[in-house]
Order: structure tokens, then C-alpha cells, then sequence
């Protein structure tokens, strides 16, 4: 198993440990649940830095970048923009965030489990363009710092201010004895900053912050506060099986440009809907998991993407995928946990007000 650069600080706290996309990363360190709660009422720091990163290059950087995502990509060397690889089908290669470093050079940020894939669908898509690629994974390292505190404490970490810095938007600034990507995108629901630089700089990062009180959390307690934000996870709400529109991502999707990658596929699709990702609550406490078939009376009509019981919510929550003759509010369902079918209600998808700095 891959390690990041502080894998030695994980254990160093007692981490609990497992292996995820080929690293061997932390799920936990003093608990799910108070480090959930951590980061929706303070401050929590999380290890990325297994996520990939992807450099093109060249005079059609910016061409081809808007040719294989779905979202427009602007020349703007200060956003950062959320956007997902389809294939012709329209289905979801996975999901990244796109910056724009300089007219000739765009950095792809994209899932861990991902990379090798990702890598190789970009390098195909690439031929006739003017371009090169470069996977500059292994050369990053990443941390993500969010809670509601994070703002007014950002200058003690990285000796400079972030309060600048609009959601969705980054700059580069001079670290130690070289220099950094500091962002404002976060996958929480709440405030915050990641830092992307060399693996020396993003461990004194994690050193400051620790040091100054910020909670160390892990990869449990990343799923729980991005699900309550009703944020997608590659693999559940969205994958080679499901397309942007099933997902409700629309907002990711231009069909004014004139052209990327499974546009004609998806147009075709959102004339024509057959399935939606909704909002699910059961009607009695227990635990909808992702992979649980959903059933209308008899007929099973889908199955759980995410669904959890959260630290800040009584009612167990989830996901679905669903036939979408099943999607209307308030739609009355059935979710099949080992040997019983439970109870259960279409709701919307708002479980949680994201606390983002626009």
C-alpha cells in the first residue's frame, strides 16, 4: 500500500487505519462522530493527499481541458471550477476540480481510486491536440483545513490571509522557502482552505495546524460531513453507471458549449429521464447502507447510494437511486435491511445549509 507524507503522524495519533484507493490511510482517530462534530462547530484537518493530480500543458491546454469535461472553463487564474469526465455515453469517468494556473497550463485534480484510469482515458482523449500531460501525483501533497473557525485562524498556519479568497477560488503563495496552492473549495459543507504544495510544506502545514488545536480527522468523518452537505462520491452518486443528470449535478453541466465529451448522449437522456438520485429518510431508526435495494410495495426500484445515521440528525438518512416514477416528494417506500423491509420517505436532498464563504 501507497503511504503519503504523513503516514508517520497518523500513527503517531493513534489512528485507526485502513487501506483506501491503494493507500493506507486514516478512517479515524478519536472517533467519527467527534470529528464530524469537530468540523461543523470548530475546526478539522484532513490528510488528501492521495488524490491526483494531473498537469496539461501547451498552447491548447485550456481547448482541450473544455473539449473532455462538462463545465465551462474559463481563462481565470484565480478559479477553481468543479467539473466531471463522461464518456460518449454520458456516463460519469469520475468527478475533479479544474485550475487554471496560466493560459498554457491547467491543473486536474481528481479522485484517488481514480488516478491510474483517469490518467489514461485523458492521455486517449488527447490525441490532435497541442498538449502534454504529466501525472504530478506523487509530486503533491494535500490537506484539507474546515470549520467555521478556520478563517479567522488560516494567518497562524500559513502566514498569510485567506479572508480574500471567495468559495471556489484560489492563489498561489510563498511558503517556507518556496511557494503553495492555497484554495477555498472544500467537501464538508462549511468554510475552509486546502493546501496543495511539495510533501515537506504540506507536513509543516499539518504541524501548525495540529499544534494550534485544529482536530485531525479522517476519511469516516469526511463521507459523513460530505453526504450531510449532499455532496457525490465517485462509486455511489455518481460512476461509469450513472450519468450527471441521474445525479442532479446540472449545475456541472453546460449544454451551451459547443462541445464535450457524451453532450449528445446526455441531451438525448435529459429529454427522457429514467432514473433520479434522491433523498431518502426512513421512518424508523436503523441504518439505510449504500448497496440496500429500495422497493415501492413489491417492486424493487433501486438502491441506496449513501445513507447514514448522523451525529447531528436523529432521523436516518440516505441516497437513492431510484426509478423516477418513484421520485416525487413525499413518495412512500420501502428499504430492504437484512431480512425486513423498513419504512421509508422521498425527501429533498437539502440534509444540511453549507456554511460556504461566496
Amino acid at each position: 500500500m501507497k503511504q503519503t507524507a504523513l503516514h508517520d503522524r497518523h500513527l503517531a495519533l493513534n489512528a485507526k487505519m485502513i487501506e483506501y484507493a491503494g493507500f493506507h490511510m486514516p478512517v479515524s482517530y478519536t472517533g467519527i462522530s467527534e470529528e464530524h462534530l469537530a468540523v461543523r462547530t470548530g475546526m478539522g484537518i484532513f490528510d488528501v493527499s492521495h488524490m491526483g493530480e494531473f498537469l496539461v500543458d501547451g498552447k491548447d491546454a485550456l481547448k482541450f481541458v473544455n473539449h473532455i469535461v462538462t463545465n465551462i472553463i474559463p481563462l481565470d487564474t484565480s478559479k477553481v471550477t468543479y467539473a466531471l469526465f463522461c464518456d460518449e455515453l454520458g456516463f460519469v469517468v469520475d468527478d475533479l476540480l479544474v485550475y487554471v494556473i496560466k493560459p498554457e497550463q491547467v491543473l486536474l485534480v481528481v479522485n484517488a481510486g481514480n488516478i491510474d484510469k483517469d490518467f489514461e482515458w485523458v492521455k486517449k482523449q488527447s490525441q490532435g491536440f497541442d498538449v502534454s500531460l504529466r501525472n504530478v501525483s506523487e509530486s503533491y501533497g494535500q490537506v484539507a483545513i474546515q470549520g467555521p473557525l478556520v478563517q479567522e485562524h488560516i494567518h497562524e498556519i500559513m502566514g498569510v490571509e485567506g479572508k480574500d479568497l471567495k468559495f471556489m477560488t484560489y492563489k498561489v503563495v510563498p511558503f517556507m522557502d518556496g511557494y503553495v496552492i492555497l484554495s477555498r473549495t472544500g467537501y464538508t459543507g462549511e468554510d475552509g482552505f486546502e493546501i496543495y504544495g511539495e510533501p515537506k510544506y504540506v507536513s509543516e502545514v499539518w504541524d501548525r495546524a495540529v499544534t494550534l488545536g485544529v482536530v485531525p480527522c479522517g476519511l469516516g468523518a469526511r463521507d459523513t460531513l460530505r453526504f450531510e452537505a449532499n455532496l457525490p462520491l465517485y462509486g455511489h452518486e455518481i460512476s461509469e453507471t450513472i450519468n450527471p443528470v441521474e445525479a442532479g449535478l446540472n449545475f456541472a453541466v453546460k449544454f451551451e458549449k459547443e462541445n464535450f465529451i457524451g453532450k449528445d448522449a446526455l441531451l438525448k437522456y435529459k429529454e427522457n429521464p429514467l432514473r433520479k438520485v434522491v433523498g431518502i429518510e426512513l421512518l424508523e431508526r436503523n441504518i439505510p447502507r449504500a448497496g440496500y435495494k429500495v422497493f415501492f410495495s413489491d417492486l424493487e426500484i433501486g438502491e441506496i447510494t449513501t445513507g447514514y445515521l448522523l451525529p447531528s440528525n436523529p432521523t436516518p438518512i440516505a441516497c437513492a437511486l431510484v426509478d423516477i416514477k418513484y421520485a416525487e416528494l413525499g413518495t412512500e417506500l420501502l428499504v430492504q435491511i437484512r431480512n425486513n423491509k423498513v419504512q421509508a420517505r422521498v425527501r429533498n436532498r437539502k440534509f444540511y445549509t453549507k456554511n460556504y464563504k461566496k
